[in-house]
């Protein structure tokens, strides 16, 4: 099967297979993936894959209730965990960022709905032909960033969020010779 490029592992080929792309409006796994995502800066998404499971066993379940509730005995439990990314900053915004989502989703009614608006509810459908056409970061990318920033986030820079975005489904990023392209509404064009 052509995929795309980047999916080369059998772990990425799996998540490329059955998860990236796909559009995700479950408010627990919208928070995943944004943790997912920041955790990722400055590292490859591999790592980050390899690390998903310590980081649900770690946080909770990841579950933003608790995880808001944190304190100083878990930040130096995590700081010891070598399942996961074990930097002080990332794990601060971890805890950060559970507040602020339960803060956005009492105001929003759900982090769905809050996330989605940047896209006005729609999937934004590319059509790239080769991974160099792919964009680090747009202006949905952008917006969103910025307001994230504004709201008390940490680690949701510009193209985090468009990694954030192509993970659930916001844009379908797949190369238009990638199967998964289709299968994903690919023939739409961009509006």
């Amino acid at each position: 099967m052509p995929r795309c490029p980047w999916a080369t592992t059998e772990l990425t080929v799996a998540y490329h297979d059955e998860e990236w792309g796909v559009p995700v409006h479950d408010d627990r796994l919208l928070f995943e993936f944004l943790i997912l995502e920041g955790a990722q800066a400055g590292l490859s998404w591999m790592t980050i894959l390899k690390k998903r499971e310590n980081y649900r066993k770690a946080f909770d379940g990841l579950r933003a209730e608790k995880i808001a509730r944190y304190g100083v005995r878990d930040v130096q439990r995590l700081l010891g965990d070598s399942g996961i990314v074990r930097n002080r900053l990332k794990i601060a915004a971890t805890i950060q960022n559970a507040k602020m989502f339960l803060a956005v989703r009492k105001g929003f009614g759900t982090f769905d709905t809050y996330l989605w608006s940047f896209v006005g509810g729609k999937r934004i459908q590319n059509r790239w032909r080769n991974m160099a056409d792919v964009p680090a970061h747009t202006a949905e990318s952008d917006a969103m960033s910025r307001d994230l920033l504004r709201r008390g986030f940490k680690f949701v820079g510009s193209t985090i969020c468009y990694a954030l975005m192509q993970a659930i489904g916001m844009v379908n990023d797949h190369l238009v010779t990638c199967p998964r392209h289709a299968e994903l509404g690919g023939a739409c064009r961009r509006k």
